[in-house]
């Protein structure tokens, strides 16, 4: 009995872009009439198409998976040579097998990339996934719990553990069917994280690396997450990989609800200290307060993300005109629900604009504020367009002030277990030297002046975790 996924789509008569449901091949770069195999360490996966017409197209994937070659794949070092790994259920149940296949099989849906359908893969499509056993411990409300925070609608029915016999009641597996609007690339790399979590178990050691995997694959859906302790703890599994897990997606953090209850599924004591202030809360005290310094009154966040920082704007009525902006209209719709927005009152809400747009071109809605912010925004800037950056927010918006923070590179070595750079995402980091020559020439070239501060616990060597610049006119 192998394990089975299948991705299913419907015709698009409207929107952006309108088509037959058969462009899910294109998107998956998997032709409908072909069946195709790949060979994994660990079996065979095939793709195949049960139905493809203009209406309505089915893409599933079969995995066969192999104990034997299971078992071989496994290094030195790695735990459990028992039994086990020959006599275990995971040929007949989805588990991070199957995410690891359906990231291999198609790494270049996921990855967003579409030459022959790019508009196509850039755009949300509806999307029904369903996977007939699936592990879920914690039964089918933890299904509930991850994916409906993402947009799914969830159907996750309990599978008895003999239909012969009901008295038995029912075993820890579900049928699993989700549906949604989303982007595929966005609904592949959830599963990627998610099955394993439902799983709680993993068919491989864990390393540091496996950081690095959770936030990308995670992208920007997992630091605004109500269940990402709990994502972290299961994806991960091992505590200090966790604690530092959770501490990166703290700096992160970009929407969750500060001091929520928490749940007996919540991340253990000993991996958050809750006398310790996260590093994102200070950076977002340190903005307000240099905004306030500067006698702001109307701001823009750029790259508002999830609003955390929009709500503290909200909460100091200093601050008669706020707007965010960002690239991702999930990112906005999650600002929108932090802020509580359709329960304002209409003078509140008169205060708060929110729309989409990019910072690398010009747009005549981000200039008449005075001041901007871009928080944590500038790492992920491509290094060839943060010139287009630096033209379009102190060039053509030209704010009387802009703050801007960004990771201290120098710092990351406190970082337990960190390798590399704090995010994924981001496509370079500073040391202090290095911002403070960018600042210099950005200011100068735009007629700026600037005031370096550090924000969190400065290290005598090292400086401070967060470096913040601090632009004024004249």
């Amino acid at each position: 009995m192998p394990v089975l996924l299948t991705v299913t789509t419907t015709a698009r008569d409207t929107g952006p872009t309108p088509g037959p449901a058969t462009d899910l091949g294109y998107l998956l770069h998997k032709h409908p009439e072909r069946v195709q195999q790949f060979t994994q360490s660990f079996g065979t996966a095939t793709v195949f198409y049960p139905e493809a017409d203009d209406a309505r197209c089915t893409a599933a994937v079969l995995l066969e998976i192999d104990p034997v070659r299971l078992a071989r794949t496994r290094g030195r070092d790695s735990p459990d040579f028992s039994l086990g790994q020959y006599v275990n259920d995971r040929p007949y149940a989805a588990s991070s097998l199957l995410g690891v296949a359906v990231a291999d099989v198609f790494s270049t849906a996921r990855a967003g990339r579409c030459a022959a359908r790019q508009e196509l893969a850039d755009h949300p499509i509806p999307l029904e996934i369903r996977i007939p056993v699936l592990p879920c411990r914690g039964g089918p409300d933890i299904a509930h719990r991850l994916f409906e925070p993402l947009g799914w609608s969830v159907t996750a029915l309990p599978v008895p553990l003999d239909p012969a016999f009901p008295e038995w009641g029912d075993s820890r597996y579900v049928d699993l069917t989700i549906t949604g609007h989303l982007r595929l690339a966005d609904a592949l790399g959830q599963l990627h994280v998610l099955l394993p979590v439902l799983d709680e178990a993993k068919h491989y050691w864990q390393g540091t690396d496996e950081i690095d995997k959770l936030l990308r694959s995670g992208g920007d859906w997992l630091t605004t997450h109500p269940e990402r302790e709990l994502v972290a703890r299961r994806y991960l599994a091992r505590t200090t990989l966790t604690r530092a897990a959770l501490a990166r997606l703290a700096e992160l953090d970009d929407g969750l609800e500060e001091g929520r209850d928490t749940g007996p599924d919540d991340v253990p004591a000993e991996v958050a200290d809750p006398r310790r202030v996260p590093l994102a809360a200070l950076r977002r005290d340190a903005v307000v307060r240099a905004l306030l310094d500067v006698g702001a009154e109307s701001v823009i966040d750029l790259g508002c993300g999830g609003g955390a920082l929009l709500r503290a704007l909200v909460g100091e009525h200093r601050f008669t005109r706020i707007a965010g902006v960002d690239v991702s209209s999930r990112s906005l719709e999650q600002a929108a629900r932090v802020l509580r927005l359709e329960s304002m009152s209409e003078r509140q809400a008169e205060r708060v604009t929110l729309f989409q747009g990019a910072l690398t071109y010009e747009d005549q809605r981000l200039g008449g504020y005075d001041a901007a912010v871009l928080m944590e925004v500038v790492e992920h800037v491509d290094p060839s367009r943060l010139a287009a950056l630096e033209h379009v927010v102190l060039g053509a918006a030209a704010p009387a002030s802009v703050v801007v923070t960004t990771p201290n590179a120098e710092y990351n070595v406190r970082y337990e277990e960190l390798t590399g750079m704090r995010h994924p995402d981001h496509r370079f980091e500073w040391t202090r030297a290095e911002f403070a020559a960018w600042c210099d020439r950005v200011a100068g070239a735009h007629g700026y002046t600037v005031e370096l501060r550090g924000i969190g616990e400065p290290d005598e060597t090292l400086g401070a975790p967060t470096q913040m610049g601090v632009f004024t006119r004249g």
